[in-house]
């Protein structure tokens, strides 16, 4: 009698162990058919896309020609939630809730911050061409149609009575970028690092206001009219002069490369089963006919093909360094932007004058 419940108990016991199998069998075959693999499952798919405000124009046209792409390859539905403000707000956005599956950022340093807070694996930049640098510019200076303050140089900029327009590095990603391009422009030119500070001072004491985002800076110039000249990517001039706004500009000959990074955001896509079509968003962004449509709206283009195909169109730049030569993005941050750091020093100095 006793051997037979022990036979009942093992049989049961062997059940258990079979139904398990099975289940974590199904389990994973779940897990799989949401996860990575489901680009190929047929089913429709939704990829959240979050980049700085000035890409949008591009993006207008890049992301239907994609989602036409995976129509055709894959028989699949993709739709995508886009989302578009300063670099910097929109690290912080996807630090707190805003689930994007891929960020295309205005500096290295935001999806360093990603990285830091787990959204990101370490090595990001070695996940796509060109070190992940996706869109590439250089600093430029907007002016009046006719220049009649004839402001030529990063120098004309520390003239009095001259209004300066830029956003606020603390938001925006262009703004650093600008700001780096007024201080490069006096440590490249064999000059030292307390007339650099001198210099940048005395242009910030002509920045009246410091907006949000380089687009609502652009704004502030050509829609309100204020300000005499508006420093901000050569793309962005290129782009108002298509959309008819009438003004002169000038891409000083010393200056700073613009390098925008791409980067799928690892956390995001293993929760919502995308990354193989954010994968696949990415590399199609590095085809020349993407890079083509980014240069039609003015970004230089890093693949060096058709760099050198559009070479025309972009004024060549005498002196050209990178954030690498400052410092890098970790120091430049510390060093620059961090609270009570060099920034935030030029500004209470000229507040208080």
């Amino acid at each position: 009698m006793g051997s037979i419940r022990n036979w009942g108990f093992i049989s049961l016991f062997l059940v258990g162990i079979s139904l398990s199998i099975v289940m974590s069998a199904c389990s994973s075959a779940n897990v799989e058919k949401t996860g990575n693999t489901i680009a190929n499952s047929g089913r429709d798919v939704n990829l959240t896309f979050v980049s700085y405000s000035v890409t949008k124009a591009a993006y207008e046209q890049i992301i239907p020609q994609f989602r036409e792409k995976w129509k055709k390859e894959h028989n699949q539905n993709l739709t995508f939630t886009e989302s578009y403000d300063g670099s910097g707000s929109q690290t912080l956005n996807v630090i707190d809730g805003l689930e994007a599956d891929v960020v295309h950022l205005s500096l290295a340093l935001d999806v360093d911050k990603l990285v830091q807070t787990g959204f990101i694996q370490p090595g990001w930049e070695k996940e796509a061409p060109f070190n992940a640098i996706v869109t590439q510019s250089v600093g430029a200076i907007a002016t009046r149609e006719g220049n009649p303050k004839n402001i030529k140089t990063w120098t004309d900029l520390t003239r009095p009575g001259v209004s300066v327009l830029t956003a606020n590095p603390k938001t925006s990603g262009g703004a650093r970028w600008n700001f780096l391009s007024l201080w490069g422009y006096v440590t490249k030119t064999g000059q030292d690092e307390k007339q650099a500070l001198d210099f940048t001072s005395k242009v910030y004491k002509n920045v009246p206001v410091l907006p949000k985002t380089a687009r609502n800076v652009t704004e502030l110039f050509f829609k309100q009219g204020q300000g005499d000249a508006l420093l901000n990517y050569e793309n962005e001039m290129i782009l108002s002069k298509q959309k008819g706004e009438k003004f002169s500009y000038v891409v000083p000959d010393v200056n700073i490369s613009i390098e925008n990074p791409i980067a799928v955001v690892d956390k995001n896509v293993e929760q919502h089963g995308t990354r193989k079509v954010a994968e696949a968003f990415v590399q199609y962004l590095y085809t020349p006919e993407v890079q083509r449509e980014f240069a039609k709206i003015g970004f230089r283009p890093v693949n060096i093909k058709i760099a050198k195909e559009l070479s025309s169109n972009f004024p060549k730049v005498k002196t050209l360094f990178k954030a690498e030569d400052l410092g890098g993005w970790k120091n430049i941050q510390q060093r620059f932007f961090n609270e009570g750091a060099i920034f935030d020093q030029i500004q209470a100095q000229n507040s208080s004058k």
